[in-house]
């Protein structure tokens, strides 16, 4: 049908009028996108080496002196930078002359991301000398951390086996084809005050549990703290799809070598699973404090526990190969 001429302007207009608030609202949410406030922690496990942290800024030709701008020089063994920035910007670093390149992706609810830088590392490499065969022996297990399993809690563990928390802990909850797990401290209190912190849930990566696999217990969202379990050998099919339903269960390290020939195997396991699912150990009394000077040694006698925990590369008493 026909329209007046000045019907017909005023329709013209009415669409130019769509058509550029559409446009700003891509342009406003493109910038709002941009600009998503995101607070990185930037974390440094090597245990000799300082990272130093760049700031790469793309509108700056490469030439250009301000392109890469050092943001902070990282010390080893966990130490830790806090970077306020935006969603989608890039940062780098260099570990042994190769250059890295890390865009940090959305942060959790509380707008943070934290991330681990390691390079082209396939772990860090930690032992524990523990007790076997109800204390008649001494044996180890060989752990390789990943550092991009499952950063938060790669890097607890590793800031705990530094500090001794481990050290005299108890194999408390051990099931055959089931699971082994320890992390009680064994002073009274360091065990109250490290269990307040807890840690925040990673971001899972896919990672499927397998015999050997370790992970941080927990008790719900955002609850782990320094409970840790190990994927005994003979778990069903079953079981291993089971691990990981729970946002805390995230596997960050694995035990290294033949899990049926380790020390894993060796540890005792004549109590049973913990109440009330068996007659064993007692998590809530453990922690209480007589757990280790007259609950366990009264009541569990035969357990087995950890001597000592060390991060072997920092220590320097091993070859790559005698690991």
């Amino acid at each position: 049908y026909n329209l007046r001429p000045d019907k017909k302007i005023i329709m013209v207009n009415l669409h130019l009028k769509s058509s550029v608030l559409a446009l700003f609202a891509a342009v406003a949410s493109s910038l709002a996108a941009a600009e998503t406030p995101l607070r990185v922690i930037f974390v440094n496990q090597s245990p000799d080496k300082a990272v130093e942290l760049f700031w790469e800024n793309h509108k700056l030709s490469k030439d250009h002196p301000d392109r890469r701008r050092l943001e902070a020089t990282i010390p080893p063994r966990g130490g830790w930078h806090k970077s306020e920035t935006f969603l989608g910007h890039e940062f780098s670093y260099d570990v042994e002359g190769q250059r890295h390149y890390v865009t940090p992706p959305p942060g959790n609810v509380h707008s943070e991301q934290f991330l681990m830088l390691a390079g082209s590392t396939d772990g860090y490499r930690v032992r524990c000398e523990v007790s076997v065969n109800s204390q008649q022996y001494m044996d180890y297990l060989d752990i390789l951390v990943k550092p991009y399993w499952a950063p938060r809690a790669a890097s607890r563990f590793l800031e705990l086996v530094r500090n001794g928390y481990y050290d005299g802990v108890a194999f408390n909850r051990v099931v055959p084809n089931f699971l082994t797990q320890f992390g009680i401290a064994k002073d009274f209190l360091t065990r109250t005050r490290e269990r307040e912190l807890t840690l925040w849930d990673d971001f899972p990566k896919g990672v499927k549990f397998e015999p050997g696999t370790m992970s941080f217990a927990g008790s719900g969202h955002d609850s782990r703290t320094t409970e840790i379990f190990i994927v005994m050998p003979g778990a069903t099919q079953q079981q291993l799809d089971k691990f990981g339903e729970n946002t805390w269960e995230t596997p960050f390290a694995v035990i290294e070598g033949d899990v049926e020939k380790s020390a894993l195997k060796k540890i005792y396991s004549g109590y049973g699973d913990m109440p009330p699912y068996g007659r064993g150990p007692d998590s809530n009394r453990i922690y209480d404090v007589d757990g280790y000077t007259r609950y366990l040694p009264k009541n569990f006698p035969k357990l087995d526990y950890i001597d000592r925990c060390y991060v072997v590369n920092e220590v320097g008493d091993f070859s790559e190969g005698e690991f």
